[in-house]
């Protein structure tokens, strides 16, 4: 039975070995996730995510060996840092790399963009690849690691008619989603409250908030699901990979708190 953290902070990694703006080797990128990760558990975050951030323009599926390999390391300073619950999302969608980051570093989540039908991106067309993901996490022993998936996921359009609950059903029932996140429509763009609405109404399983969530928002949001990931609201300026930002960490775990202890009390969501 996995246990979710419902506070989730994310790590930007700047630009990794092999992409255009890599300007740092591995070791020094290695320590500077485990700073941040000691920075958000000092701060009060219940979990981490590590995604390579830095890596425009991103592959649409698999990514080269060499970015396999610095994510792992990272990964891995960031697991050997702090003792919380710790996720993987390899950008755009290589959810198998994220597995094996996972598997090799002691990470307990991944992230997948894309874990149903075919999306229309700025990478071109990005599919699944669930039904390779789900047996290569059963071959490896590994179904302690969650898949946290993207309903309707930012920076993306449908290919075809297919409306948010089918596609949020289908990752639960077809895809066996354990996690699933909803976004606004681009990095740091808030969540639609309706779609929270209808896509906890329609699934058994957490569903979190994952772009776009402010200190403001939040009495309004957990009202309607299980969490969040923030990454953009807690960096300098409000933006996605600036550095962290102590007190917007702070202001943000508070009020965080707060309006999760207010939701409870009114019985909204409190996790699976």
């Amino acid at each position: 039975m996995h246990t979710f953290p419902p506070l989730v902070g994310v790590i930007h990694l700047p630009a990794l070995p092999g992409s255009p703006r890599n300007d740092l080797p591995v070791d020094d990128l290695a320590r500077q996730a485990a700073r941040d990760a000691a920075e958000l558990a000092r701060a009060g975050f219940d979990g981490i995510i590590v995604e390579n951030f830095g890596d425009v323009p991103f592959y649409p599926g698999r990514v080269p060996h060499v970015t396999v390999a610095a994510m792992t390391a990272c990964v891995r300073a960031v697991c050997d840092a702090v003792e919380l619950p710790v996720g993987v999302n390899v950008l755009r969608n290589d959810g198998q790399a994220a597995l094996a980051v996972a598997v090799a570093s002691r990470a307990s989540f991944i992230r997948v963009n894309v874990h149903s039908g075919v999306k229309v991106t700025d990478q071109g067309m990005v599919e699944t690849q669930a039904h390779v993901l789900l047996r290569e996490r059963a071959a490896f022993g590994a179904e302690h690691v969650a898949l946290w998936c993207d309903v309707d996921v930012k920076h993306a359009a449908p290919l075809g008619e297919r409306t948010l609950g089918d596609e949020a059903e289908d990752l639960v029932e077809r895809e066996l989603a354990d996690v699933i996140l909803v976004t606004g429509r681009g990095t740091g763009k808030s969540v639609d409250l309706e779609h929270l609405r209808a896509v906890r109404s329609l699934v058994h399983a957490p569903v979190y908030a994952a772009s776009g969530v402010t200190p403001s928002a939040l009495a309004a949001t957990l009202r309607l699901c299980d969490g969040v990931i923030v990454g953009s609201a807690i960096r300098k300026d409000g933006r996605a990979g600036h550095p962290l930002a102590a007190e917007r960490m702070r202001e943000f775990v508070e009020a965080f708190r707060k309006a999760r202890s207010d939701a409870r009390a009114e019985g909204a969501p409190d996790g699976r």
